[in-house]
């Protein structure tokens, strides 16, 4: 499932990709997302801060229906981050 289908414009993917690849920047970002657990992606206010917080670090001024699309796209994808081939997958949408 691609996430163009929930509305998620392929311009603030790219951007997003290109901020990541400053280190200082992915770390931050790193230190928000690796202790997440499966629990924590299904839950929608905690998707929702997570959000917020590397929205904030990356710069991007997200809109609510962004930020709403966003969520609501990381809950369709019941993303275990546990387990090694969604994480390919996930890569997969994104390279």
């Amino acid at each position: 499932m691609s996430y163009q289908q929930f509305g998620i414009h392929p311009q603030l993917v790219e951007r997003v990709k290109q901020k990541m690849k400053n280190p200082p920047v992915k770390e931050r970002v790193k230190g928000i997302v690796n202790p997440l657990t499966k629990q924590d992606l299904q839950n929608s206010a905690k998707v929702q801060q997570v959000v917020r917080q590397c929205s904030a670090i990356l710069g991007e001024n997200l809109t609510s229906v962004q930020e709403q699309q966003i969520v609501q796209f990381v809950l369709a994808q019941r993303i275990d981050p546990k387990n090694t081939f969604h994480l390919i997958k996930l890569w997969g949408m994104f390279r």
